[in-house]
């Protein structure tokens, strides 16, 4: 058997590696803060019901290290829906119900 056969699974490696790579780079580096906003302003209008208007989205950017942009949403009935990014476009938490918004107890 030719010696190079056996460099054919490493170099398959390295070029799925070197794609996967380019992949990731060209995702981060072409996403902007304008893109995250209208998907999940999006999901708000499909998870908020009937009355969910575009201008109840507001954004702010992340306190914490791996959140970028927390896109919070309030609906009409006073819901809130917060949708904390990553860099990547990604989801990081969701609360499986929304919060309500009361007033602070003091």
């Amino acid at each position: 058997m030719p010696r190079w056969v056996w460099f054919v699974p490493f170099g398959a490696l390295v070029v799925a590696l070197a794609v996967w790579g380019f992949r990731l780079g060209w995702i981060r580096a072409t996403l902007t803060e304008t893109h995250v906003i209208e998907t999940y302003t999006a999901r708000y209008l499909e998870m908020g019901g009937e009355g969910a208007r575009i201008t109840d989205c507001s954004a702010q950017p992340g306190r914490m290290a791996p959140v970028w942009i927390i896109v919070s949403c309030t609906g009409p009935d006073r819901v809130r829906f917060d949708f904390p990014v990553d860099r990547m476009g990604r989801l990081l938490k969701l609360a499986p119900d929304p919060q309500r918004l009361e007033a602070p107890q003091t």
